[in-house]
């Protein structure tokens, strides 16, 4: 958890581990979310895609682990979220957060989920409590 005062600039990431079928099938049975574009090769291939991909709510809880890593839940304000693009199946995505601005003792975080090649999957921000 992070212990003294924010300052813009302030920086942290969170390496994802793989996102394997197995991470899909797990995360579809807490979730239940079964979307056979998650879990479902054949169908996934019959609309056009070459294989299946994450739940965007796994990408941001990951996004969300990222924050609550360095942040006790209490300071943490708000947080937002757009997806911007799919994370494929056995991505290694990395979590971004940076501080933008300090303001009447609230720290504005921008925040990214991001592939190895630098395409950004999930674009978002977060407002916490800076002291």
């Amino acid at each position: 958890m992070t212990a003294r005062p924010l300052a813009p600039g302030d920086a942290w990431t969170l390496e994802i581990p793989r996102i394997s079928r197995t991470t899909l099938a797990l995360y579809a049975g807490a979730s239940g979310d079964h979307n056979p574009a998650h879990v479902d090769i054949d169908a996934v291939r019959a609309v056009g895609y070459p294989d299946v991909f994450a739940h965007g709510m796994l990408s941001m809880a990951y996004l969300g682990r990222l924050l609550t890593d360095h942040f006790a839940q209490e300071r943490i304000h708000s947080y937002r979220v757009r997806f911007a693009a799919i994370t494929p199946v056995n991505a290694e995505p990395v979590c971004r957060g940076t501080v933008t601005s300090i303001e009447d003792g609230l720290a504005h975080l921008d925040l990214t989920m991001s592939l190895p090649d630098g395409t950004v999957t999930l674009q978002g921000s977060a407002v916490v409590t800076a002291n």
